[in-house]
Parts: C-alpha cells; structure tokens; sequence
C-alpha cells in the first residue's frame, strides 16, 4: 500500500510549499483560482439552461478551431487563438441547434455528435499538419499548470504583473464578472424564462449566443492550465456544489468562487503529497468539495434528508383486505 500512496508529511505538504516556494506556487494558486472562477461563473448559466453538456462539447470542439487558426494565420498568438475558438464556439452552438431543430434528434444525441465529430477532425487536423501546426495535444487535453510561474512575465507601465497567463486569465475571469453583472437581469430571465425574456424586450436569442461566446473565451484560456478535458469539470463542479447550499443566484454566484479558491489550494497540496498532476488534482479536490455539500448541506444534503425523514411520525394503516370473486 505504501508503494501506491505516498507517505503524509505535513511539513513536506503543506508548510514547505509557501515556506521555500511560494513565488511560484502563488501564481499556481492563482491560476487555478482565475480558472475554476471564470469557468464557475459560466458555468452556473449552462447548468440553469440545462445545457451543461454543452460546456464539454465546446471544450472539447474548440480543438479544430484552434488547429485551424493555427494554420491559416501560422501564429500563437493570444488573439488568433480566441478567434479561432470562438468560431468554432458558436459553429457548435448552431450545429447542435440545426440537428436538435431540423430533426428528430433529442438535444442530447445533438451534443454528442457535434462534439465528437469537430473533436476528432481537431485530433485528425493536429495529426496530419503536427509540422505546420505549433501546437502541443497532450497539452491542448490535459493542460499543466505546473509551468505557469515558468511563462514570460508581464510588465505594465514599468510594473510587473505577473506571468502572460496568469494575467490573461485574470482578465478573462475579471471580464466575465463584469459581463455577468451588466446583463444579470436578461441573462437571469432568459435563463428561467425565454418567453418572458421576449415580452420584456429581450432577445433570448442574442443572451444564448453571447454566453456560449463567452464560453469559447474562457475554455480556450483555460487550455494552457487545465486542458480540454478537465475543464468541463471546473465548469459544473462550482455551480453544482454551491446550488446545494443556496437557492439564490447571487449567492451561488459567490459560493462559486470560494469553491474555486478552496479547490486551488488544496488541490496544490493533495498533488505535492501524491506527486500527480495539479489540474487533475484540483478536479479531486473540487469533486470532494461536492460530495460533502451534497452530504452535509442543511437543506438538501443527504443526511438533512435523513433526519427529517427520521423524525416524521410512522403513520400505521390497515393492510388492504384481498378483494376475492373480482
């Protein structure tokens, strides 16, 4: 057993992380934060739609687009990157939309095959120009956030800022906030209510398209850290935890980012004690998080559940008497 886990040292896991290394692994934590941030805050709008497969097929449909961009424009640079993920961002959005509305298909039969269609042409397009193309899969899939404190830092006016993708996703978490805060109430509305949302003059159209705008934006950041696969986690682990705990969007809104904050830290830690990836670590760590929500949450976890369950009275009725000669 001891082969399989390595052994707990405190000291090694917790103290000596920010006691030797914490100009490095601060950016970590931060990253990490900015990540589950962003994507918590999206997030919590595809899980009201219930649209969260959504987020796992642009997470993972991006991946032509970003090849193709790559391709066309033969650069990496930050804004051919977005625009490439963009496209390809909505394209799904309406390729799901045409199969769920122009056939029989069930929306979710739509998801799988938009997303895994345009993933593996990605996969294909990657394998086919790996000369031309300047871009890592293993890293497009699983991220390493490990290397972020190892980026090019960035300086503004003579102050530096910090790592380009740290500060990138920075902007893009602090970018979503504020989007989220101008168009609360339509984004709101025409969540709950797209019928509504249209008497009231605002086009549920345009606020779906936006969103799955932003979506692109923030799954294409979070490549560089999480990848594309471990990023769906971080867009519905935040929002499912923190809708345990309260009805009130605000505030699960808020509880999002704590989420997000805790799931940074101590996946951090749990990934120095196993020696794993920190990403991975930090999907654990946020599953974790859920799990005890879900449990010990005072009005809809498992075990609030259980006492109320225990202490309504057993109700005694008569066994019904067999109808014979029927």
């Amino acid at each position: 057993m001891n082969d399989l886990i390595p052994e707990f040292d405190f000291a090694r896991v917790f103290i000596a992380p920010w006691a030797d290394g914490a100009q490095t692994f601060i950016w970590i934590a931060l990253m990490g934060f900015f990540v589950a941030a962003a994507c918590g805050l999206v997030g919590n709008y595809l899980i009201l739609r219930r649209m969260a497969l959504v987020g796992d097929a642009i997470s993972h449909s991006v991946l032509p687009g970003i090849a193709i961009a790559f391709l066309l424009a033969n650069s990496r640079s930050t804004p051919v990157m977005f625009l490439g993920a963009l496209v390809a961002g909505i394209l799904t959005t309406v390729i799901i939309e045409v199969i769920h509305k122009k056939s029989r298909v069930k929306q979710d039969a739509a998801i799988g095959i938009a997303f895994s269609t345009l993933f593996a042409i990605g996969v294909i397009l990657i394998s086919l120009y790996a000369d031309k193309v300047d871009l890592d899969a293993e890293c497009v899939l699983y991220g390493e956030i490990a290397f972020v404190p190892l980026a090019p830092h960035v300086q503004m006016f003579g102050l530096p800022l910090g790592p380009e993708p740290v500060v990138r996703m920075g902007f893009v978490a602090a970018l979503t906030l504020l989007l989220i805060i101008l168009f609360y109430k339509e984004l709101l509305v025409s969540s709950f209510d797209p019928g509504l949302a249209a008497s009231l003059g605002i086009n549920a159209g345009v606020m779906h398209y936006a969103l799955m705008s932003m979506l692109s934006v923030v799954v294409v950041s979070a490549f560089e850290s999480v990848g594309a696969i471990l990023v769906i986690a971080m867009l519905i682990l935040p929002g499912a935890t923190a809708s345990l705990l309260s009805q009130r969007l605000p505030v699960v809104l808020l509880l999002s980012g704590v989420h997000g904050a805790l799931s940074s830290l101590l996946g951090i830690h749990l990934s120095i004690w196993l020696e794993c990836s920190m990403a991975a670590a930090m999907v654990v760590m946020g599953a974790a998080l859920f799990v005890l929500a879900w449990v010990f949450s005072p009005g809809a976890g498992l075990l609030a559940t259980w006492l109320s369950r225990r202490s309504k009275p057993v109700r005694l009725e008569a066994a019904p008497q067999p109808a014979y000669g029927r």
